[in-house]
């Protein structure tokens, strides 16, 4: 299940999870709203392995400041607590599954 993340459950989440997917959304954006199946799919595919979340920008400006989030979607890789890469924009299945199995396999 995807998790909506805060200013109250975000650091403890990124710091407790080994590699974590965030998307900066907002309900009003047509293609953050064609990425939610994606990010459901992918949230399926990587059960165990990897927390896929998202952070809606307008109940959470801060953390759209703390993060520089300029367009949405953007997505935020995080791995061991730390920020790893970023991507911004609608990205295909495929392109984030690569992004995560490569986490996955690095190791530290």
């Amino acid at each position: 299940m995807i998790q909506q993340l805060n200013k109250t459950n975000f650091t403890e989440t990124i710091e407790n999870n080994h590699v974590v997917l965030v998307d900066f959304y907002a309900d009003w954006c047509g293609p953050c709203k064609a990425l939610h199946p994606t990010l459901e799919a992918l949230d399926e595919e990587f059960k165990d392995k990897v927390s896929i979340t998202k952070i809606n920008i307008d109940k959470n400006p801060e953390l759209s400041q703390q993060f520089d989030v300029k367009s949405i979607p953007a997505l935020f890789y995080f791995k061991n607590g730390k920020m790893v890469g970023r991507q911004n924009g609608l990205q295909p299945k495929n392109v984030l599954s690569k992004n995560l199995n490569n986490l996955l396999l690095v190791s530290e």
